[in-house]
């Protein structure tokens, strides 16, 4: 480019001399200035011998354009989250597992969980997980999904999922398809696997859970797995492929029992007491004529 074309280019960007009506010329200096802040709109350059004065934005417009770009990046962040708590959350009851909304019934385990998510890319980098095992209804589960939905704020990649969604995904698959699918589990950060033990205890389906918790070992990211299974009962299974799932899965998450009263239980004779005052109320008698 010769300097004739680059002087063109540069003019292009030069003010008229004339200011608009939000703007008039400073005496002192001849630039355009705004008058709203009262800052220039033009600065003088000199290149190839000549001056030229072209536009720049004034304060005021600099507040506006970092304040429009800022909201413009918290947009896509958040829509960045929503599309990645989409893909990794298939159960939309699971977007209401949040920390703030955890009552304290498991409240050591619950910071333990809260910790966790605070420590992540310690745990990402080094591959350690959570095994969260208990009883029925403790809130195994909920504490899982609040682990999950905290770090997707942090627009961190997790997939949360089951053996028996995962099972019904690569039922009918040829075996590339499945490894591919496989595979792709490991692009999430954090794979959270819910209710291990509750899956089919066929050939098939043995085969498959060990090659989904082998192939997340071999990936050295992190595995959160939740169970009503003992620690006993995971130290000590029946058959060899069991066995081989579940000692891979004690080396490389840390155990932390979830030993409250049943969670399920309080809600649901909660939610009794509350139909029954709503029942019994004289408004809501039904009449029948």
């Amino acid at each position: 480019m010769n300097d004739n074309n680059k002087i063109n280019i540069f003019t292009q960007t030069t003010k008229s001399a004339v200011p608009n009506d939000d703007e008039y010329i400073n005496t002192s200096d001849g630039l355009i200035y705004c008058k709203k802040c009262n800052t220039p709109r033009q600065k003088r350059v000199s290149a190839l011998g000549k001056t030229y004065m072209p536009d720049i934005m004034c304060q005021c417009q600099r507040e506006t354009y970092e304040k429009e770009e800022a909201e413009r990046i918290r947009r896509e962040f958040l829509n960045d989250i929503a599309a990645k708590r989409s893909a990794g959350l298939h159960d939309r009851a699971l977007y209401e597992c949040t920390f703030d909304k955890d009552v304290g019934y498991n409240s050591q385990q619950s910071e333990k969980a809260y910790e966790y998510t605070l420590h992540f890319p310690e745990m990402l980098e080094k591959g350690i997980g959570l095994l969260l095992w208990g009883d029925i209804g403790t809130g195994k589960t909920f504490l899982a999904g609040c682990i999950a939905n905290a770090l997707l704020d942090q627009c961190i990649p997790v997939m949360m999922t089951t053996f028996g969604r995962i099972l019904n995904t690569l039922t009918g698959m040829f075996q590339e398809d499945r490894n591919g699918y496989i595979d792709s589990l490991n692009q999430y950060s954090l794979l959270i696997i819910d209710d291990l033990g509750m899956e089919r205890s066929t050939e098939f389906a043995l085969e498959q859970v060990f090659n989904v918790i082998d192939t997340r070992y071999r990936s050295k990211k992190p595995l959160i797995v939740t169970t009503n299974l003992t620690l006993n009962e995971l130290k000590n299974p029946c058959g060899l492929v069991r066995s081989r799932i579940y000692d891979r899965i004690l080396e490389v998450c840390v155990p932390l029992k979830i030993s409250s009263q049943n969670i399920r239980a309080i809600n649901c004779e909660a939610n009794f007491k509350e139909a029954g005052n709503i029942l019994s109320h004289p408004e809501n008698d039904i009449n029948v004529t």
